[in-house]
């Protein structure tokens, strides 16, 4: 562990500040949005945007990187995000912010491409699942940190949102002064959605509406709360509770992940993240309730996430893991375009606890298409045949889902020819 840290430190240290920033930026829109009085639909189209942008530049970046190197595109985009964050509160106009909110998922995503691409260079295939596993962890640290810093001024001013524009700016330092050599960036293999679809219908389904439950919570949260009337140190808490959960609890599921038939532990996950979508439908009234229903929601889609990456992993060859990367993060993105829209117009039907509702409706929606996929195709990978599990969050670049597809690919592969050397060697001898 501590020679992963040695050789990523500085990444990772830079990533933790970004997602300060963008972790800040996310739950001030919710926040100042209403405050400036717009309208549900209205802020659910801002929040859309991001999720637009973000997929917008997950294929886009590759190309700009090839073009002018990874130090230039990182620069420029880290420069762009800075300035939009300020732009925020100086032009209050929902399309104004709609626009903004595509070019700063744009930049973020880009830059995630970029980090992701260095942290891939600077460990051995032997030490990266620790730091997938080190990413993820400040990956959920750094947003959760950042609902903290929220109650530290008014949302209705100005200076909540130069801290995160400041926090971004200084993210880089770390990164660019001590990121050497720039590593050489290849292109992403792919693999057509139809033939991904084909392989794991049931990873292709979980992904897409996953894609719709985290945009829900990333982007329509602090509308949610604010519109409930929650204070600003209560949104803060309640948006907390949602990562919380899910890094404390997506360890415990991977371990029941390699032990059990992954579909139905995919079943029962989902059935436990609906059953506290209609809870929170129910009772948000009460705040403790309300906190714990997210701590539930959190804890069961995040790991639901890296569990239908493993089980679409368990229907793929070796050879194809890494290529099926880019199409999970297509579906995924277009399920998070959707996720705020969808969002929106249910509380407008049902008010703001149309929010759980949206959520409960897409877990128990996964759940009943892993138990008819059960029904249907009884076929599934014994608990020896699974391939790893590996912490992946809901929103990764195509370049770490396809590293940690390599890795497992690549560790499958090591594990296969010691299991035959071995093999041969009693063979032998007896």
């Amino acid at each position: 562990m501590f020679k992963v840290l040695g050789a990523t430190w500085a990444l990772l240290l830079g990533m933790m500040l970004l997602m300060l920033g963008n972790g800040m930026q996310g739950t001030l829109l919710g926040i100042r949005g209403s405050l400036e009085g717009f309208s549900t639909f209205q802020m659910s189209i801002i929040m859309s945007g991001y999720f637009l942008g973000f997929l917008g530049g997950s294929r886009m970046t590759p190309e700009l990187i090839r073009r002018v190197g990874h130090v230039r595109v990182f620069a420029a985009l880290g420069s762009f995000i800075s300035a939009i964050i300020i732009l925020f509160p100086a032009i209050t106009d929902p399309w104004a912010w709609t626009f903004l909110r595509v070019l700063i998922g744009f930049c973020f995503s880009g830059v995630y491409v970029t980090a992701e691409s260095w942290l891939n260079n600077a460990v051995q295939n032997e030490n990266r699942g620790r730091a997938l596993s080190l990413y993820l962890i400040v990956q959920m640290a750094g947003i959760t940190a950042a609902q903290g810093l929220i109650v530290l001024g008014d949302p209705s001013g100005f200076v909540l949102f130069v801290v995160p524009s400041v926090l971004v700016s200084i993210s880089f330092a770390p990164i660019l002064l001590s990121i050497n050599p720039t590593p050489r960036f290849e292109a992403v293999k792919t693999m057509t959605l139809r033939a991904l679809y084909g392989v794991s219908p049931l990873g292709c389904v979980s992904v897409i509406l996953l894609g719709g439950v985290f945009s829900a919570q990333f982007g329509m949260a602090a509308v949610y709360g604010t519109q409930t009337g929650l204070s600003v140190p209560q949104i803060s808490a309640f948006i907390s509770a949602i990562y919380i959960g899910g890094l404390l609890l997506q360890y415990p599921i991977g371990w029941l992940s390699d032990r059990m038939d992954r579909r139905k532990l995919i079943l029962i996950v989902a059935v436990i993240g609906g059953a506290g979508g209609v809870v929170g439908f129910l009772l948000d009234d009460i705040f403790a309730v309300l906190l714990a229903v997210s701590f539930v929601i959190g804890g069961t889609s995040n790991p639901l996430y890296a569990l239908a990456l493993a089980y679409t992993n368990d229907m793929l060859d070796t050879d194809d893991m890494a290529a099926a990367s880019g199409g999970l993060i297509f579906m995924n993105g277009v399920g998070a375009i959707a996720g705020p829209l969808a969002t929106g117009w249910i509380m407008d039907l049902f008010g703001p606890q149309g929010f759980w509702m949206f959520i409960g409706l897409l877990m128990l929606a996964i759940a009943g298409y892993a138990g008819y996929r059960m029904a249907t195709a009884p076929h599934a990978a014994t608990t020896e045949e699974n391939s790893a599990y590996l912490p992946v969050s809901l929103s990764p670049s195509s370049i770490l889902v396809e590293s940690a597809q390599g890795y497992l690919a690549e560790t499958m592969s090591a594990e296969s020819d010691t299991e035959t050397t071995e093999t041969k060697q009693t063979t032998r001898d007896n």
